[in-house]
């Protein structure tokens, strides 16, 4: 049986935690920065953890 092979654009977005959390990148940071505050595009750049609700298939692309 051949090996499954992971989704290469996830693996991309996506990063696990030591303790299993899956991380994602913030979206709305690429462009149009002037309008937006300094607080916001900080906190832009900080890591979200990705929702109960895409954990399950975030992870099966992973395969981990």
């Amino acid at each position: 049986m051949p090996k499954l092979k992971s989704n290469r654009a996830a693996k991309k977005r996506f990063r696990k935690t030591a303790t299993g959390k899956i991380l994602r990148r913030k979206a709305y940071k690429s462009h149009i920065l002037t309008k937006k505050t300094s607080k916001r595009k900080r906190q832009l750049g900080k890591a979200a953890v990705v929702t109960p609700a895409n954990r399950k298939r975030v992870r099966r692309m992973l395969l981990s």
